[in-house]
């Protein structure tokens, strides 16, 4: 079955300190990796938000050092470190346990906690680089770099695909008719889009008129929820996380990451 994609890493919540701790610094990892081309300079701290319950609060207090928070700040630091994310030296990581996540905090996933960034209200933001990749299906790339300043990305059957109103669509993200791969068949000529969202800070999908109900489908599935969301509109786009898996149609899948393949 297709949807046994999805099951990779939902069975892996970490139970002990030690992987708890590690979950923590590499979902950190993963969000500083987004801060490229000096954007690092313009981070005045993070928040780490835990919503452990009581029974667990002992272990992720271990976990972050809550007796030495100085401690669990160099980790994090050895992580800029490692990836060229020059913090200002005035940074600093707040750790919050707390019953709910405010709205602009990033899920973490398998863990009870939440992560955010502080950046100057006041700044001309860097390139955000992220990756699709294609799981299901046949693109011809596997895999494809998307860039926020890169305008629309298109995804349907076909390079230089013809629409209902007679036009030439362009897929920058094609799956060949002719391809021998089943799942092709299920794609529309325009099925969906991406697009960077400059005020969220993060990429969307939004479905296209061939990707949306009574025709062919979208489905999303992340890493970080066991919901599967379903596009029924043209209009209300979907916020992609690290992780992300894509279906289209039936069978079509693409995983959205802030890695590159084999990373």
């Amino acid at each position: 079955m297709i949807f046994d994609l999805f099951k990779r890493n939902t069975d892996n919540k970490p139970t002990d300190v030690k992987g708890i701790r590690y979950a923590l610094l590499q979902f950190i990892k993963h969000e500083l990796q987004k801060a490229e081309g000096g954007e690092g300079s313009n981070i005045k701290g993070l928040c780490l938000y835990l919503a452990c319950s009581d029974s667990e609060r002992h272990m992720y207090e271990a976990a972050v050092y809550v007796d030495e928070p100085d401690k669990f700040k160099d980790e994090v630091q050895k992580i800029a470190d490692d990836y060229a994310v020059e913090l200002p030296a005035s940074w600093n990581i707040d750790v919050n346990f707390e019953d709910e996540f405010p709205a602009e905090a990033v899920k973490v996933p398998q863990l009870d906690a939440a992560f955010s960034i502080k950046t100057s209200k006041h700044f001309i933001k860097q390139t955000v680089t992220a990756y699709i990749i294609t799981l299901n299906g046949d693109t011809g790339e596997q895999e494809y770099i998307l860039k926020s300043d890169g305008g629309k990305v298109n995804i349907g059957r076909d390079r230089k695909a013809q629409v209902n109103d007679g036009f030439f669509r362009t897929n920058q993200i094609a799956f060949p008719s002719d391809s021998s791969n089943e799942s092709n068949k299920y794609v529309s000529r325009q099925h969906a889009h991406l697009e960077w969202n400059s005020s969220t800070g993060h990429f969307m999908i939004f479905a296209d008129d061939g990707g949306v109900p009574p025709r062919n489908k979208i489905k999303i599935k992340s890493e970080q929820s066991e919901a599967l969301v379903k596009l029924h509109s043209t209009h209300i786009g979907h916020q992609l996380t690290e992780g992300d898996q894509i279906v289209l149609g039936e069978s079509a899948v693409l995983e959205f990451s802030y890695r590159p393949l084999g990373s």
